[in-house]
């Protein structure tokens, strides 16, 4: 899911950036006295149809409004299972899944996902919809697409796979939504799903900016990269060799996590260092972007590894530690080992991992969204002083709903 509207005048994270700005050397600014300034008042008065008057929109005016992860948290966008495709097995796929899932992927790919899944699944986020909006959340949904439909580009040849998950393509940055250029080829078009709601959110005053489209030729993607075994994995991590090549920028938005004008990136399996420096350079002056690393042999998406969860507070994922911890530990950060995720080692996760527990949402600074059946990770939260909202279905069975939803 993707936050979209977080409460005005929220705390952007000036604590977090000032702690980290002071290890690292640089000028932080104090507390910034709106909560963002529009830079796009002639844009946003565009005209756009006969039907709907020229207005000039103020930043009060701004449906998106989002600088962090735990600000109190006012409008989300929620994704859809429905039509879920299993993407082909490329060698992009390939790098980022487990050997033994290999066959399901060479077997499935184009396909749909399993039936009973996919049922579950779009039932369970109905559900998740149901809490969020009981919790005062205006929710939001994409467009079902049929993504089994193939398409062709002059470098590739694809079929689609799944609308579930806006966190990995869009991320909000003040009053501006970016969308992500991606690294799949099976999402290639996976932003046609958001068009409408972004359009909207245009109209009503929201930034709007798409990163370059990568062609997704096979340049972009090391071939011949060699993977068989974990051992394989951390490796190639350790050398920094990673599927995607820098031979044009890509990145998923879920390998960015926010604190206020301080945003932190991995070089990731669908995130190259050209993808990140665009964000550098797209976000300068206002926003400073600080790349760090784990002990992963596989990353992919940031949110299960290192999650920001308030004002100098993040949960770091004890089997892929931080090499810069010592970094925010010294900046006077709390840094949260979660606790080992409860999930059976035989739950199928095709594309996952377990440590998706500690992927929570951040209703505001005092409630999280959490796996009802995770109750460890429940009991860290109340020692953090922060009340859980469980959720009471049972997904834990379901491996589409745990691998794709909690975004």
């Amino acid at each position: 899911m993707l936050r979209v509207r977080c409460l005005r005048g929220g705390s952007r994270g000036a604590e977090a950036a000032h702690l980290i700005g002071a290890v690292v050397g640089r000028a932080v600014s104090g507390w910034v006295s709106r909560t963002f300034r529009s830079t796009s008042s002639s844009a946003a008065a565009l005209p756009l149809t006969a039907d709907e008057p020229v207005t000039e929109h103020t930043p009060e005016d701004c449906p998106v409004c989002a600088h962090n992860e735990w600000d109190p948290l006012e409008e989300v966008i929620v994704g859809r299972a429905e039509n879920a495709c299993v993407p082909p097995f490329t060698v992009e796929v390939k790098a980022n899944t487990y050997e033994k899932y290999w066959p399901f992927y060479q077997q499935y790919g184009g396909q749909t996902f399993p039936k009973d899944h996919v049922k579950k699944a779009v039932t369970e986020i109905e559900e998740m919809c149901n809490i969020l909006q009981h919790e005062g959340v205006t929710v939001r949904r994409p467009e079902p697409i049929d993504w089994s439909v193939e398409y062709k580009t002059p470098d590739f040849t694809s079929t689609g796979m799944y609308a579930a998950m806006p966190r990995d393509i869009l991320i909000v940055v003040g009053n501006e939504i970016i969308e992500a250029p991606m690294a799949w080829r099976a999402r290639f078009f996976e932003y046609r799903a958001y068009r409408p709601l972004i359009k909207e959110y245009f109209r009503r005053g929201a930034k709007w900016t798409t990163a370059p489209k990568p062609t997704m030729s096979d340049e972009l993607y090391d071939q011949d990269y060699p993977i068989r075994t974990v051992e394989d994995r951390h490796k190639l991590a350790a050398q920094g060799k990673f599927v995607t090549t820098e031979f044009e920028p890509c990145f998923d938005a879920a390998d960015f996590i926010r604190a206020g004008t301080d945003i932190f990136v991995q070089r990731s399996q669908v995130t190259n260092f050209m993808g990140i420096e665009w964000m550098r350079r797209h976000l300068a002056p206002t926003y400073k972007i600080h790349i760090i690393s784990f002990k992963d042999p596989n990353p992919m998406h940031i949110d299960a590894t290192f999650n920001i969860i308030g004002p100098g507070l993040v949960l770091s994922n004890p089997d892929r530690p931080c090499r810069q911890i010592e970094m925010f530990k010294k900046a006077g950060w709390t840094v949260v080992t979660p606790p080992t995720p409860l999930i059976p080692d035989n739950h199928p996760l095709w594309m996952s991992s377990k440590w998706l527990s500690m992927n929570v949402l951040m209703l505001d600074e005092k409630r999280v969204l959490v796996d009802a059946n995770e109750t460890s990770i429940q009991k860290m939260f109340e020692s953090l002083e922060i009340a859980g909202r469980f959720l009471t279905i049972a997904h834990i069975h379901n491996p589409l709903y745990f691998q794709y939803i909690l975004k």
